[in-house]
Formats: structure tokens, sequence, C-alpha cells
């Protein structure tokens, strides 16, 4: 378990022999790719060891990143002992062992940077078990997750610990890694341009991926082939997206596809539609999605669309898959392009907050029923008028409790098929000033 950067030295034959990824590991901060934010001249980690201070951390971002290696590099470059568990295969008997390491360990004077891989898959009462040993420094905890904490991670160890980002490599990161893999290998990678470019690609972010892509390439090139694009996609196959249905590449996919309905843009919102079908999404999540947009977003700026959407997924129900996937794109591309409203989002939320906060408010009584006698004689029922024996079959009357008064929630825009809404609720609004003041 114990990591010590004075563990003695692999011999060379034998280290040969591991990944290329691994053997490429970065030797300081300074080598590190894609982080420049955290690990640069001016970045978080780099201030933090310049002021001789480390706190404790959880490293959030996608697999590949470097979250394991800045880790490493952090305890060497700040002088403190480096131990590493998984969440995966760590209990609480082995969250015991490591603090009491780490207890003995600060009393010879040196301080502990224990480090938890996938630490979001601990418990409740496993991560509050860190609580006191962060706190009085026998520790400095650095945990890292490819999960949002804000939704993982106790709110006490949030805390009490700094949450950093680490970003997916871009083109440019990715193609310093292999770079950096031709010259550790002392030849170059046998691509052409074409192809080099759509193995990067393929890496979809990820440094250790597209170091294990390369050495896939090395492995199966013979003396003086090149590949194009054609046979390297054979070779290594295609990589599955980077896509968890229950997990956050479900939510971020599925965020950017309602925004881009919401924003008008249907190449945008086609694009990842097309993303959640290739990644194995199920189309008919994805139908009752569309419908919600239908509600949400367009509203009655187009009644028409959730009578789109929900032939849609019906369809999609009937046909199955691929045809019925073109049904669930026509209503995506329909709602994009359709006027959008929210009008009766917003109107139904306040209603909704009213009938909270006012708790239980009898109605006016001249709207109530009055069956009884008894209830004829409290007055209910007394003075109503029915509207449709009245001029405009419009009566006017006040329908909120007395206690609220009247109160309006609904407030459509002046635009598609609410336009006439809003011109038939200003005439009505018009109509029961006069009846009322008359």
């Amino acid at each position: 378990m114990n990591n010590d950067l004075f563990a003695p030295k692999i011999p060379d034959e034998v280290a040969n022999r591991r990944p290329l990824a691994d053997r490429l590991r970065p030797k300081t901060l300074a080598d590190v790719t894609g982080q420049s934010h955290l690990t640069g001249e001016d970045g978080v980690l780099r201030r933090m060891i310049d002021s001789g201070s480390l706190g404790s951390m959880i490293f959030w971002g996608p697999p590949g990143t470097g979250k394991t290696t800045v880790a490493r590099l952090l305890s060497g470059e700040a002088g403190l002992a480096f131990e590493q568990i998984s969440a995966i295969f760590s209990g609480v008997a082995d969250l015991k062992k490591v603090f009491e390491t780490a207890r003995l360990r600060r009393m010879d004077g040196r301080q502990t940077l224990l480090f938890v891989d996938e630490i979001h898959r601990f418990n409740r009462a496993q991560q509050d078990s860190f609580l006191p040993v962060m706190e009085d420094g026998t520790i400095v905890l650095v945990g890292a997750t490819t999960e949002n904490p804000s939704f993982e991670l106790n709110a006490a160890l949030l805390s009490r610990a700094r949450v950093l980002t680490f970003k997916s490599h871009d083109e440019d990161s990715l193609t310093e890694l292999l770079a950096r893999a031709e010259k550790a290998e002392d030849k170059p990678l046998p691509l052409d341009e074409s192809a080099r470019a759509a193995l990067v690609r393929m890496a979809d972010g990820d440094g250790r991926a597209v170091l294990t892509l390369a050495e896939e390439v090395w492995r199966a090139a013979r003396e003086g082939e090149v590949f194009d694009t054609e046979n390297l996609t054979r070779i290594v196959q295609r990589r599955a997206p980077v896509y968890d249905k229950a997990q956050d590449g479900h939510y971020n996919l599925i965020s950017a596809l309602h925004k881009s309905v919401r924003g008008s843009d249907p190449d945008a919102a086609l694009y990842y539609l097309a993303r959640m079908f290739d990644a194995g999404e199920d189309p008919l999540y994805l139908g009752r999605r569309l419908v919600r947009m239908a509600v949400e977003d367009i509203g009655l700026a187009d009644p028409q669309a959730l009578v789109v959407c929900n032939a849609a997924k019906d369809a999609y129900d009937y046909l199955g898959s691929p045809e019925g996937e073109l049904a669930l794109a026509q209503a995506c591309v329909y709602l994009a392009t359709a006027p959008k409203s929210n009008a009766v989002y917003t109107a139904f939320k306040a209603a909704t907050r009213a009938a909270k906060e006012n708790g239980s408010l009898l109605p006016p009584k001249h709207i109530l029923n009055a069956p009884t006698k008894l209830m004829k004689a409290e007055g209910y029922n007394d003075g109503y008028r029915y509207d449709h024996d009245e001029p405009d079959a419009f009566s006017g009357q006040d329908y909120f409790p007395e206690k609220m008064g009247r109160q309006t929630f609904y407030d459509p825009p002046e635009r598609g098929f609410e336009r006439d809404i809003r011109k038939r609720l200003d005439w009505w609004q018009k109509l029961r000033r006069e009846r009322n003041e008359g």
C-alpha cells in the first residue's frame, strides 16, 4: 500500500515491460500536460507548494487526466509521505491501518498525503471517518473522483477540502503526449497525417487512452508499414464514447440537448440526440425528455409541440430501432424550431408555492356547492353567478380565497399561440374590473 518515492529502483528490463502510459508518467509537476490551470507556474497547486502548506483536496475530472500522477508529484515536491488506497478495494479496517500508520509517521515529524482513488464509492460513514484525521493534521487528504462531488460526497467532507477540477486533454496536449511517446520509444508512430489526427480523436480527451492506443499501433505495425485512417480503425477498433448512463456523462448530455432545444438550435440539438443514441441511451427515455421540453419550454406558444412529441414517442414504441429514432429526431427538430414560452411552467411553480405558503384556505363560499340546508344557511353558493348566463359568458367573479385576494400567476408573452390567449386574458381582466366596479 505504501508507494513511497524512496522505494527500490525497478530493473530496466522489468520497467520496460510496463505499459507505456505508466513509463511516461511525469517526473515533476512542470511535466504534467493539459492541466496548466493547476500545475503551471501560476497554477493553484504550484502556489500551494510555494507557500509551503498543502490543504486537503478533491480532484474531480474524467479518467486519464492525471489525477493520480499529480497527487504523487505533490507528495514528493511537498516532502510528504505518500499513501494510496482505492475505495473499490478498501474498507473500514484498511482505513484504520492507514490512519494509524499516518499517526506514527507524524510522531516522527513527517506528514502523510493520503490519496484515495474513486473516493465517491465510500459510503457516508466511511467518508465521515476521514474528518478527525483531516482536522488534526494527521493526513492531507487528496481524493479523486470522476463524479460530481456535490452529489457524491458528504457536505462535511467537502467543507474541509478544496475541489479542483481536472480538464479533459485537448488536441494539443494529446499531440504532445504522442510526441513524448515517440521520443521514449525512439521511433515515429506508423501513421499518416489523417490517421494521427484520428488517433487523437479516438482518445476522447483521455491521456492514458491516447498512449494505450499508440502502443497498440506499434504492436500491430510490420516493418515499413504505415497505417491510414481506415486501417487504424480496423486495428485498434473503435473506442466506446465516454458515457455512463447513470452518472455525469448522462446528465451532461441530456442537459446539453435540453438547452440546445431551448436555445432554438436544431443542429446542436440533433448532435446531442445522436450522441446519446450512439452511447446506448434508452430511446424511450429520450422520448419522455422531449415531451418534458414540449411542456416546459414551448408550452402554449405552440400547443402542437406536445402532440408531436407524444406521437414520436408512440412511433418509436411501434417501430423500434433504428426506424423509430427518426421520429424522435423529427420531434427534436420541431421543438428546437418552435416558438418558445415557459409561461405555464413558471405559473405552475408560482401557484404551487402559493398553495404551500397559504395553507388550507377555504375557497370563497359563493363558488361552493350547498347540498344541505345547513350549508345553504352558512352562505354556501350564495351569490354565485353562472357564467354561461352572463353577457359575453363571463361573470368577472373572484375565485380566490378571501385571505389571499386576487393573484396572477399566468402571464403569457406576446408571441405564438399565446398572443391570442394574452388578448383574451386582457379582455377578461377589463370585463372583471368593469363588472366589479359597477
